[in-house]
């Protein structure tokens, strides 16, 4: 199993976005020193608290301080802006970062982002699929493009000068294109079997029950058997809440302190998705009644806290549950405390992913 990392970090209101956002970054370099394979950063633009408002913008700003991590998008809301300036920013970043760029893309949840750039009451999914595809289009041709569809137009017909270069729009490093990533959220989720068939591949949320992780699997194998594609759980990739210290009682407290980043990040996200009708991400059972959703219970089934040894064990029971998935996404938090959140990574990473891997292969020599 790789060891990645992934944030779409919710920080204290009152914190300084200049503290908040040195931190994000300083997140990212240590994940590159300590071997991650990948990092992920999320985007938003009307939220104080999420308040990285580019994850293009953020990713440029690491490209020439990291060395080995794959950096990508997560993700790019593409609804909320115009296929072609996503088409050539992330040609461009793909180039800056020498072939490391990881494409992560989708509709976009956060409503108030949707009623700032007009699209609260449309059908973002369909807004989505166009958008990708003639990101895709654009990568795979030639001006003058000439795409017509519901929601845009792309053309350069009237001021196409070819021997010049006017009226080009960069392609990737990467050809055809990047990988590309699609974040999987809702249970049983259709959209991971329509990635699937077109060679994408899942990242399942951090903020799910183990129940809705585990339906995203059967999902995707279906794609890939509807367009004959080998089926692979190494590219399946689960977020998760960790938090690791070198005794229990530390990580305890910091894990389940009501004013510590772990209670706050999931006391954000419980309000956002209850008063937008999706509790039910946080229910263990489609029945449960919404009255038996509360703050305590997410905490207590999302938030993985220990010890190395107690959080490879209960990583490894994870995994159980859910099903064989290829690279662990380390969900990251706010940094109120620097060295404890530092200290986190860097267990999880020494000591933590040895124990995991040295089970897992455990368990395969016995099986076989």
């Amino acid at each position: 199993m790789k060891l990645g990392f992934f944030t779409m970090p919710i920080h204290p209101l009152g914190k300084d976005w200049r503290q908040s956002l040195k931190e994000d970054r300083e997140a990212f370099l240590l994940a590159d020193e300590l071997g991650f394979s990948e990092a992920y950063v999320g985007e938003h633009v009307t939220d104080r608290a999420e308040n990285i408002t580019s994850c293009i913008a953020f990713i440029a700003w690491l490209a020439a301080a990291t060395k080995q991590i794959k950096l990508g998008t997560g993700t790019v809301n593409m609804p909320n802006s115009h296929p072609a300036a996503i088409a050539a920013s992330i040609a461009m970043l793909d180039h800056m970062l020498d072939g490391r760029l990881i494409f992560g893309i989708s509709p976009g949840g956060l409503l108030s982002d949707a009623e700032l750039f007009g699209n609260l009451k449309a059908d973002r999914n369909a807004m989505f699929l166009e958008a990708i595809n003639q990101v895709l289009a654009i990568w795979d041709a030639n001006p003058p493009y000439n795409l017509s569809g519901k929601y845009w137009n792309i053309s350069i017909e009237k001021t196409l000068i070819e021997d010049i270069g006017q009226g080009f729009i960069a392609k990737p490093l990467q050809r055809p294109h990047p990988p590309i990533v699609v974040t999987a959220v809702a249970p049983f989720s259709n959209g991971v079997t329509e990635a699937a068939a077109r060679g994408w591949e899942p990242i399942s949320a951090n903020f799910l029950m183990p129940a809705w992780v585990k339906s995203h699997w059967p999902k995707y194998v279906e794609g890939c058997e509807r367009v004959g594609r080998p089926t692979d759980s190494a590219n399946w990739r689960v977020a998760k809440s960790v938090f690791v210290a070198k005794d229990i009682a530390t990580a305890k407290a910091y894990a389940t302190d009501p004013n510590g980043p772990y209670v706050y990040y999931h006391r954000s996200l419980f309000t956002k998705l209850k008063r937008s009708g999706r509790i039910e991400l946080f229910k263990t059972r489609r029945d449960q009644p919404d009255d038996e959703v509360t703050l305590e219970s997410i905490c207590d089934k999302l938030i993985i806290y220990g010890t190395p040894e107690s959080v490879a064990d209960q990583l490894l029971a994870f995994q159980e549950e859910v099903g064989t998935f290829g690279t662990l996404l380390y969900a990251g938090k706010d940094w109120r405390d620097r060295e404890l959140g530092r200290r986190s990574m860097i267990l999880m990473a020494e000591k933590v992913m040895p124990r995991v891997n040295a089970a897992c292969a455990r368990s395969r020599d016995a099986a076989g």
